[in-house]
């Protein structure tokens, strides 16, 4: 049975959908104003997985991801460089979506826009205010936190302790340092809603009560994100929602809670302060896709992934690997009841809390008898590869045919024409020129292998 790390009680629990087979899943998705980052794509990537993983063990999932396309950094960067924040945005989701197909990343069942949600998220400020945890100040609404018990059940976080650490507030407009803004009044130049307030936008957190809950229900089965969100994000978003519906956090929206960790890149936080900021398209444009998405499901998703060049070359050698097992082998359509033991080990792995580096182990054990088979010309080397293929589906490898993984995606026309050139030298016994040739090719990180079939390539 599948057990999941609950955030909120801390603990490893049962997962049990509300209506099985139907799995609601909502995550927080990209604010929408630069090109994903490295962050962002371990994100995507473990929910990702975790829906591919549930739909593999039968369950109808609808997997909700929101857009945030109205916020003061788009504000900001739209004004800096002279657009509309409609162009700006639209830019961004299309590299958002470009990236994602790169890496593997299926596209969610629906991904709502916050602006779509503007007249619900007002009808949800006002139901705050009706139950007195809300309050109008200077045009703007704030959240009134000491009036929600449960407030930092989630983060671990007391109120007192809270309010010790806060910072002096610029505005005197809040009755309590920790109080949030729902509703922000209209600026100069600021795109802007009618509300009972008077004309403004929503703030951020109120976008995924309302989202999430306009999508799923007020009460859905997973709700995930960033680490870097559980705290203010999810533990306001608890408030806000718990709040509007009248439930407590424990018993709340949401079943489940799932926070992936942090990515480090050698062994230190990502940020932009630090000058160790990675976009994925800098990262995609040396290592393969495939080879990100190993390199970020072979660590557990509630771990800090550490990020460097080397572990994404030990990832191109590990895909190697298991490439290399499947070529040369005509996979069965499927692979029926064979090999079932390693079917049930991965499942096992994954049903501990997606335990992807066990399930991952499990690809390798599966790989080094696949080779065992395939050097004793065992038949069953076809229905071996139909397993390990099947197995990586759900990881979202695997999938490429293997000659092409080997080969890269270099100049595989002027590889190709080399060897032609290799062969023509040594049929002449022209070995100086063949070995030449070799070398150079072995210089651009180009393999030869030669064999009773002629020379094929791939990459070191």
């Amino acid at each position: 049975m599948l057990k999941i790390h609950d955030s909120l009680s801390g603990e490893l629990r049962p997962f049990e959908p509300l209506d099985p087979p139907k799995v609601g899943m909502y995550v927080c998705g990209i604010t929408v104003y630069d090109l994903l980052h490295l962050g962002h794509a371990r994100m995507l990537l473990v929910f990702d997985m975790v829906a591919r993983y549930l739909r593999a063990s039968g369950y109808d999932v609808d997997y909700v991801r929101n857009i945030t396309d109205i916020d003061d950094k788009i504000i900001a960067r739209a004004n800096e460089n002279g657009e509309s924040i409609d162009a700006l945005t639209t830019r961004y989701i299309e590299a958002m979506d470009a990236d994602c197909e790169a890496l593997g990343i299926e596209p969610p069942d629906s991904e709502p826009r916050a602006t779509d949600f503007v007249p619900a998220m007002v009808a949800m400020i006002e139901m705050l205010e009706a139950r007195g945890l809300a309050y109008a100040a200077g045009g703007d609404v704030y959240y009134r936190v000491s009036a929600f018990e449960s407030y930092g059940q989630l983060s671990r976080k007391r109120l007192e302790d809270l309010r010790a650490g806060a910072r002096v507030e610029v505005t005197a407009a809040k009755e309590d340092p920790l109080d949030f803004v729902l509703w922000k009044a209209a600026k100069p130049g600021e795109p802007s809603w009618d509300s009972p307030w008077g004309p403004g936008r929503p703030g951020w957190h109120i976008e995924c009560s309302v989202m999430s809950t306009a999508m799923l229900g007020e009460r859905f089965d997973i709700h995930g994100g960033g680490m870097d969100l559980k705290f203010p994000h999810h533990e306001n978003e608890i408030a806000q929602t718990c709040g509007a519906f009248g439930c407590t956090a424990q018993d709340g929206f949401a079943r489940t809670w799932m926070h992936n960790g942090f990515v480090n890149i050698d062994d230190e936080k990502m940020s932009k302060s630090l000058g160790n900021f990675f976009t994925v398209r800098e990262v995609l444009a040396v290592f393969p896709p495939e080879a990100v998405r190993y390199h970020m499901l072979a660590s557990h998703y509630r771990s800090p992934l550490n990020h460097s060049d080397a572990a994404l070359r030990g990832s191109v050698q590990a895909l190697d690997r298991l490439y290399t097992a499947l070529r040369g082998v005509e996979a069965a359509a499927e692979a029926g009841d064979a090999y079932a033991d390693a079917d049930t080990r991965f499942r096992a792995a994954m049903d501990d809390d997606f335990n992807t580096p066990e399930a991952v182990a499990v690809l390798f054990d599966l790989a080094r008898e696949l080779n065992r088979l395939k050097d004793a010309a065992d038949p069953a080397s076809a229905t071996a590869a139909a397993r390990l293929r099947a197995l990586g589906s759900v990881l979202g490898l695997l999938q490429q045919d293997p000659a092409r993984w080997a080969q890269g995606d270099g100049d595989a026309e002027a590889i190709e024409a080399q060897i032609q050139a290799r062969e023509a030298a040594r049929r002449a016994r022209d070995f100086a020129e063949a070995d030449r040739i070799r070398d150079a090719l072995a210089a651009q990180g180009v393999i030869l292998e030669d064999g009773p079939g002629g020379t094929t390539w791939r990459r070191s």
